[in-house]
């Protein structure tokens, strides 16, 4: 099947962008300046970030999909998906660094009447003011003009459990901006492809707003209900009964839930020279979690007569979202090098991680998970991964804190 569209950068966002497009029959191929990493795409291996797993790559793979390294197929493609990474970088601003590196490589091969969509998550002005300069002077050609140009937050989901089967990042509404009208309509016949609802923004910097909007949104409640976990646990109340009885109030509180921190490619998206105070309030709020937990830990020790120098700590669930191989910013690391440093002897259990380092340095993985936890003086779940039986967990562990809520009530110290 002949390519129709690039996805460039097939990584945490641009393998469900492929997996969408292959799934709604059209000829993808997914362009990687890196021949190994296309060669293991190839070989059906995904990447260990968790963004698909090997039975969805094997599908696309087998329904026409490729990854190539050879840039020469981005000039025979009609519409082009630029899916680069952008992770926090100086003053916590998206780092372009992958962004413009993917420009580079298709400018001299854009063709006009091409369609550019940028998915990447950036502040307002990047795909007009980042993006276009970059696209124009390599092609020569102008946008708007010769090329469509638009922007399409990525809708994944931080926080989910595995998707069924058969669904993918294209299924719910889409948001896209143009740099023109006729640049919108084109990305809205593009994306009418993959969904039942496109919705328009008034333009490009509308629509990458619709990110900064939603990511801090997130950020904002999970910080609130950090610090009602704080509080709850000063005045003696039953956090996790609250969180229960507040979501169900139409339409739910379901993401105000706490945690160890917050990990995972969605970071906090604040533009370069501008202050958003209450979202810079928030990241320094969960920033403070993994402390908190640690200090948490140490106090339930002292509490039953143990130093935490010295003591058994096992880590349950070190990725930074359930039942997924990711680790990116998971609160793990940092909660262990605090443990390291009040002289606790780590161990972990992670059916999704098989070799985890702190400061370079291996963690101990301990294989028998009921064995693990008998033999330490505390455990302290993390992650809830679904194989995870914290029944069993309860009733094995002579110490167990849970930070994700997830034990029956009574059985361990919660959050």
């Amino acid at each position: 099947m002949p390519a129709d569209l690039a996805v460039l950068c097939p990584g945490h966002l641009g393998l469900p962008a492929a997996q969408a497009a292959t799934a709604a029959g059209i000829g993808t191929v997914g362009f990687t300046s890196d021949p190994r990493a296309a060669a293991r795409l190839n070989a059906g291996r995904p990447p260990s970030d968790g963004s698909l797993s090997t039975g969805d790559l094997r599908r696309m793979l087998a329904a026409g999909f490729r990854a190539t390294s050879d840039p020469a197929v981005l000039g025979r493609v009609r519409t082009a998906l630029i899916c680069a990474p952008t992770p926090p970088g100086h003053d916590h601003a998206p780092d372009l660094t992958a962004l413009r590196a993917a420009a580079s490589d298709l400018a001299p091969r854009l063709r006009p009447r091409t369609l550019v969509v940028l998915e990447s998550a950036v502040t307002p002005g990047t795909t007009e003011n980042v993006l276009r300069p970059l696209l124009e002077a390599g092609s020569g050609l102008r946008a708007g003009r010769d090329f469509h140009l638009a922007h399409a937050p990525a809708r994944t989901d931080p926080d989910p459990a595995p998707a069924p089967r058969g669904t993918h990042h294209g299924a719910g509404p889409r948001v896209i901006g143009g740099l023109t009208s006729a640049c919108t309509e084109a990305a809205a016949a593009f994306y009418g492809r993959l969904t039942d609802k496109v919705v328009r923004a008034r333009g490009l910097a509308e629509a990458e707003a619709v990110k900064v909007l939603e990511t801090n949104a997130r950020h904002v409640g999970i910080a609130l209900a950090n610090e009602m976990a704080v509080l709850c646990h000063d005045l003696g109340i039953d956090l996790w009964d609250v969180v229960r009885c507040a979501e169900t109030r139409p339409p739910g509180l379901q993401h105000l839930r706490p945690g160890p921190g917050v990990g995972g490619h969605t970071m906090p998206l604040l533009p370069p020279g501008r202050r958003l105070p209450l979202a810079d309030l928030a990241r320094q709020t969960n920033a403070r979690m993994p402390a908190y937990v640690t200090r948490r830990a140490a106090a339930l020790l002292n509490e039953h007569g143990k130093s935490a120098r010295g003591a058994r700590v096992l880590l349950l669930g070190v990725t930074a979202r359930p039942d997924r191989p990711d680790e990116q910013g998971a609160p793990a690391h940092e909660i262990a090098r605090r443990l390291l440093d009040l002289g606790a002897h780590l161990t972990y259990h992670d059916p999704f991680v098989t070799d985890w380092r702190v400061r370079g340095t291996p963690v101990p993985r301990a294989d028998t998970f009921y064995e693990a936890a008998a033999n330490a003086d505390l455990t302290v779940l993390l992650q809830h991964h679904s194989t995870f039986d914290l029944q069993g967990l309860a009733a094995k562990a002579p110490l167990l804190l849970d930070t994700q809520g997830a034990t029956p009530a009574g059985a361990a110290h919660r959050l």
